[in-house]
C-alpha cells in the first residue's frame, strides 16, 4: 500500500507568501502627492483656513514655521495645497505676522541683505538668475522689507531650520504657488 504525501507549509512558504502579501498591500495603497509629503512626514497635516483669516478675499497663504509646512487656499475655496518648507535658522530670524505678496518674479537675482553680509562678508554683493542663485526658480516678494517665499536649488534645505528669513520651496513648488497667487494675496506666518 502507497503512503500519500501530505505536503505541510515550511519556512520557505511563509516567507514567500509573506513577501507577496506586503507587496501587494504597497502597491494597493493609495498615492501620495510628492508635494504634499516630501521630507517631515510626520508634522504634516491638512488645517483649515478660518482660524487664521477672516476671508480667503485674494487667496491664502499660511506659512507654519513649527511644523515648516506652507498652506495654500484659493479665493473660489476650490484649491488647497500644502508644501514643505525650510524656515528661518534661529527665532530671532524669524518673523511672524500679517502680510500680503506684493510682487512675483520668475528669475529672480539676490543680493544678501546688510545683517546677511555682515555676518558672511565673503558672500558675493550679487548673484544673477541661474543655478547658483539662492531663490531657485520663483520669488514671492512680501510687504516686508527683505522678506521672500522663494525657490531652491538646494533641496537638502527643505524641512529644516536653515534660511536666513525667507520661506524656502522646492523649484516645483514655488512653481505652481507663484501660478495659484497674485499681487494682494493674503500671507500670515505663525
Amino acid at each position: 500500500m502507497a503512503r500519500s504525501h501530505q505536503w505541510r507549509p515550511g519556512r520557505r512558504h511563509f516567507l514567500t507568501t509573506s513577501a507577496a502579501a506586503a507587496c501587494s498591500a504597497f502597491l494597493a495603497a493609495p498615492a501620495v502627492r510628492a508635494q504634499e509629503v516630501t521630507r517631515n512626514m510626520s508634522s504634516f497635516r491638512a488645517v483649515d483656513w478660518r482660524p487664521h483669516f477672516s476671508s480667503l478675499r485674494n487667496g491664502a497663504v499660511l506659512v507654519d514655521t513649527t511644523s515648516r509646512a506652507l498652506h495654500f487656499w484659493s479665493e473660489d475655496k476650490r484649491t488647497y495645497r500644502l508644501y514643505p518648507t525650510s524656515v528661518p535658522m534661529t527665532e530671532d530670524l524669524t518673523r511672524r505676522g500679517r502680510t500680503s505678496i506684493v510682487r512675483k518674479v520668475v528669475g529672480p537675482s539676490w543680493s544678501p541683505t546688510p545683517s546677511m553680509k555682515k555676518r558672511n562678508p565673503e558672500w558675493p554683493d550679487y548673484v544673477p538668475p541661474g543655478p547658483d542663485n539662492p531663490l531657485g526658480t520663483h520669488a514671492l516678494y512680501l510687504g516686508w522689507t527683505y522678506y521672500r517665499i522663494h525657490g531652491t536649488h538646494d533641496t537638502r534645505k527643505i524641512g529644516r531650520r536653515s534660511s536666513n528669513g525667507c520661506i524656502g520651496l522646492y523649484n516645483e513648488n514655488i512653481a505652481e504657488l507663484f501660478a495659484l497667487t497674485r499681487p494682494g494675496t493674503q500671507v500670515l506666518l505663525i
